[in-house]
């Protein structure tokens, strides 16, 4: 699964990566957690990508309350254009999530005890960043507000993550962001395709500090090795 992340690039960094041409606020976050506010690039009005802030956790548009949310993080890619909480927002509403990189728990044994000890996940070129596929919907309230949702769709695990856990989010390679993006691309085989683990030498893994582990906190010591 993916259930913490962090995006701390420039704005410079995340617009020349995603094709951005608008303006976006959103500033350093290291330990972005679900139901938190997230930067979500998907197609604009006129074509184009846009940047926009989303809540995490998909709210399908025929929910009864925000609650369901809070279970809808993710979406599994082997079964995302099936289940009855993705598969119009897979046909229609994909978007990609941008991410310095990403947190995961292994189990380990200190003391005579089990603890999960964290490990943060980033591209090897330091500075690059990931793209997330997600899928994003609109949900309205009974007194009318409307939200906006999104969640992460994840896969196998690849070699790398292999020791930390067995899943991991579904990381777009740069040459798949306009396919996937694509609101006319209704294709579910060839979107399916892209929905694989990325390439395990493109990315690094390392301990971090388990202040991490409360979603309270947000420090830049939280994406620091250990």
């Amino acid at each position: 699964m993916c259930g913490r992340y962090a995006l701390h690039g420039p704005s410079s960094r995340i617009r020349e990566q995603f094709d951005l041409n608008g303006e976006f606020d959103f500033g350093p976050r290291y330990n972005i957690a679900p139901t938190m506010k997230v930067l979500v690039v998907h197609p604009g009005e006129r074509g184009e990508r846009a940047a926009s802030i989303y809540r995490w956790g998909l709210i399908p548009s025929w929910a009864k309350d925000v609650s369901i949310g809070a279970k809808l993080i993710n979406a599994r890619g082997e079964t995302v254009a099936e289940k009855p909480a993705f598969r119009a927002a897979f046909r229609r509403w994909r978007c990609i999530v941008p991410a310095s990189g990403f947190y995961e728990w292994r189990a380990v044994q200190e003391a005579g005890r089990t603890i999960k000890q964290p490990y943060f996940i980033r591209p090897r070129e330091k500075g690059d960043l990931f793209g997330f596929a997600g899928l994003t919907e609109r949900w309205v309230s009974p007194e009318g507000e409307e939200v906006r949702t999104c969640c992460i769709i994840t896969t196998d695990a690849n070699e790398l993550m292999m020791p930390i856990h067995n899943r991991m989010p579904v990381i777009l390679g740069f040459d798949d962001y306009g396919a996937w993006l694509a609101s006319d691309n209704i294709e579910v085989v060839s979107l399916r395709a892209l929905l694989r683990p990325a390439a395990a030498d493109g990315m690094i893994a390392y301990k971090v500090c388990r202040a991490v582990n409360s979603s309270r906190g947000d420090s830049s010591t939280f994406v620091e090795a250990v």
